[in-house]
């Protein structure tokens, strides 16, 4: 569902993850570039590098072995005016497992650094946490287009319309109030408005691209805050995940979502994602930065005490 009829979000999530491979440049590194799209705001969706990098790594793998873990860091802000170049280092091929670094460049600096690791299907022991009860269906909960629709600002109708993803929330949503318990815990159905592709390959990255929607609200919501609060900063540090078992992200998921500390402007935010069968499908951990104007208060209060500190020490030794 778009604002835009002629701009089917499915189909631009479905295209950004079709990287071009530079017309054969090479250096150290394989490289691959994604072109700008579309963005409500200046800044890249950190979903977006990241799911990016993940198809560039998995097109140097043999198609047998599928990606079971990454570890990824936000090192700047992305520009969304900007393509992204991807450049992957071939850390290992095993027997068993192949190993890949991926950077994201822009203006010749890295923007993500990510290492991702990849497995030949293979048998072996197998259990999981349960899918939480009494969760209501995704059908009866409102749409982010049913919350934000009616608000008229770029922002609201970019996340109301153009996200390749529905995204419904189990608890109150955080976009404009916090009116939920004040409880360090969150939950939402999600899956993409239309069909994907078959390649199980693309519902993986798909699916690193959502996973980084709603997970930092865990931290936001014991504290009150929303994602207007007035002066807040927040920005993802860094992102890991692990895929359990297949995944279709055209069918509803479970997103369940904790933050078990948060502290020192930090918070650390926890996910893990469920079938609508009850498949424990994939894992996430995120640690974000969160800054609310009594740190930023706090921060020059420090600096400035730490100044005073060090006049009064060089005068002392003098």
């Amino acid at each position: 569902m778009s604002a835009d009829p002629a701009q089917d979000p499915t189909a631009a999530l479905v295209s950004l993850l079709n990287l071009d491979s530079a017309a054969g440049a090479q250096t150290d590194e394989e490289i691959f570039v994604a072109t700008p799209v579309r963005q409500p705001g200046k800044r890249i969706f950190g979903g977006q590098v990241l799911a990016q990098a993940l198809v560039a790594a998995i097109r140097t793998v043999d198609t047998v072995r599928s990606v079971h873990s990454m570890h990824g860091y936000f090192l700047r802000a992305g520009d969304a005016a900007l393509p992204i170049t991807f450049g992957v280092q071939r850390l290992r091929d095993g027997r068993s497992f192949s190993a890949r670094r991926v950077h994201a460049y822009q203006n010749g600096v890295p923007i993500l650094s990510m290492i991702a690791s990849f497995q030949q299907p293979d048998d072996g022991i197998t259990h999981q946490e349960p899918m939480p009860g009494n969760i209501p269906e995704p059908e009866s909960l409102p749409s982010t287009a049913d919350l934000l629709g009616r608000f008229d600002h770029p922002v609201a109708k970019a996340w109301a319309y153009d996200r390749p993803f529905d995204i419904r929330h189990v608890d109150s949503p955080l976009y404009v109030e916090n009116t939920g318990a004040k409880e360090p815990v969150n939950a939402v159905w999600m899956k993409t408005f239309g069909p994907m592709p078959e390649d199980p390959s693309v519902h993986q990255a798909a699916l690193a691209y959502a996973s980084d929607y709603t997970l930092l609200e865990s931290i936001l919501r014991p504290h009150d805050l929303t994602w207007i609060h007035p002066g807040m900063s927040v920005a993802s540090l860094d992102h890991a995940m692990w895929w359990h078992r297949p995944v279709k992200v055209d069918e509803w998921l479970l997103y369940v979502q904790a933050s078990p500390s948060a502290s020192g402007a930090r918070g650390l935010a926890t996910g893990k994602i469920y079938s609508r069968g009850g498949e424990l499908v994939a894992t996430v951990a995120q640690e974000g930065m969160v800054r609310v104007p009594s740190d930023v208060g706090n921060r020059v209060k420090g600096a400035v005490q730490k100044k005073l500190m060090d006049q009064k020490m060089r005068r002392w030794k003098a």
